[in-house]
């Protein structure tokens, strides 16, 4: 009885990965512990599952879409309130998105467990941006531009990313400096990886209802950033939005 039960999640095993810390950086490896407590009756784990998430926007609301996932395939056999941990190294893809805005990110663990339902845990990670990311940040503050909000759209077709059907979009609005009569707002989508961060840059210029109907005030352009310097990334984005106001 206590099997069967269990197949249906009464009694079931249970899973709790336990991070060294929640807050994490794209590009790093986090080794964590993954605890399994037995239920109430002897269950096979044929496999521990991993998936790293976030949400994306869509025409319809919001969509769970995988960041990355991998599988630990020792199989094991956990007895009635027995308890087994496995340590587990976890990499945060550079293309995880960081956790601003409405942005958010999480681990979900589960249990294969055959003929039964999967035990699940999930934990939220805090994603902060890679150093060159932040230089971004930094320098359209002192641009002049506000952060509005950021959001991972959906993006089946891979526009600037391959393999992940999403990308972040962060929105800036410039509150002060040189650009504050000429433009709406500047939008950039990044793709980071282990040396530089390639960055989409979209500017809108301020115009009439016509321009903005037929999108004629927008403007696309891309960079590489290549430093963590401040000043360096000002200048190289002053630039970059001065050309195309």
């Amino acid at each position: 009885m206590k099997k069967i039960l269990a197949s249906i999640g009464i009694g079931n095993a249970t899973v709790d990965t336990v991070l060294p810390s929640t807050t994490v950086t794209p590009g790093e490896t986090v080794e964590a512990e993954v605890q399994i407590t037995g239920g109430n009756a002897e269950q096979d784990v044929g496999a521990i599952r991993f998936e790293l998430e976030t949400r994306a926007k869509t025409d319809d609301g919001y969509t769970e879409v995988d960041i990355d996932r991998f599988t630990l395939t020792e199989s094991l056999t956990i007895e009635p309130d027995a308890e087994e941990t496995r340590t587990v190294d976890i990499d945060v893809p550079y293309e995880t998105p960081v956790t601003i805005g409405n942005t958010r990110v999480w681990i979900e663990t589960e249990l294969d467990i055959e003929r039964a339902v999967d035990p699940e845990d999930t934990d939220y990670l805090d994603v902060q941006p890679t150093p060159r990311l932040q230089a971004v940040f930094d320098a359209m503050d002192e641009l002049g531009f506000s952060f509005r909000t950021a959001d991972c759209e959906y993006d089946p077709h891979g526009r600037y990313t391959t393999g992940r059907p999403f990308v972040q979009e962060f929105e800036f609005r410039p509150q002060s400096g040189q650009f504050v009569d000429d433009l709406d707002e500047v939008e950039l989508v990044a793709r980071p990886d282990a040396d530089a961060l390639t960055l989409f840059v979209e500017v809108d210029r301020r115009g009439g209802l016509l321009s903005e109907l037929a999108e004629t005030d927008e403007r696309k352009t891309s960079t590489t950033i290549e430093s963590t310097d401040v000043a360096t990334v000002r200048d190289q984005l002053q630039s970059l939005v001065e050309e195309h106001v």
